[in-house]
């Protein structure tokens, strides 16, 4: 015949297992890598800042990376006629970073931004001065360039993942 549970007994079972089910999620996503904080720890500048040697400067830059898991410094890039940033890069809780997030360049030099295919649909937007303004795309390997002549500092966003902090700066000196 058929045996009753009781509600006591069926409460501590249920939190049994949904106590080992998190355990099992938390050692499964610092395991290997792809999940939680690891996607933006380093995942962001290893991919773009392998072949720099030169250490990156931290700048605050007003609160500007606040939001920003992937920010690793200013990559110095100065010297280089064109330089690539990564879009839909890892960090921020998927692919929604540009790696490396802040780069400073040479006047004259060119960046182009390239689509990685990864966090859906992106832009790349100077919010402030509107000097350039990229289309939305998901597209893998599409590209946008901008050159910059005049020194300064120069934020852009992902508009439609900029409060989850994917956002970038261009130091040109």
């Amino acid at each position: 015949m058929t045996q009753r549970v009781s509600r006591r007994s069926f409460l501590h079972a249920t939190a049994a297992s949904t106590g080992i089910a998190l355990l099992a999620g938390c050692s499964s996503s610092s395991g290997d890598g792809s999940g939680g904080a690891g996607d933006g720890d380093g995942a962001g500048g290893d991919t773009s800042g392998g072949d720099d040697t030169a250490d990156h400067e931290m700048r605050d830059f007003g609160g500007w990376f606040d939001r920003t898991q992937n920010y690793d410094g200013v990559h110095d890039l100065t010297e280089q006629d064109s330089v690539t940033v990564a879009v839909g890069a890892a960090g921020n809780g998927g692919g929604y970073a540009f790696a490396p997030a802040a780069v400073q360049v040479s006047p004259g030099t060119t960046v182009v931004w390239e689509w990685t295919g990864n966090g859906g649909t992106h832009n790349v937007v100077n919010r402030e001065d509107g000097l350039f303004e990229s289309e939305l795309t998901v597209s893998e390997g599409h590209t946008f360039e901008y050159t910059f002549e005049e020194s300064g500092e120069y934020k852009y966003v992902c508009v439609p993942h900029e409060t989850l902090g994917m956002v970038g700066v261009v130091v040109v000196e």
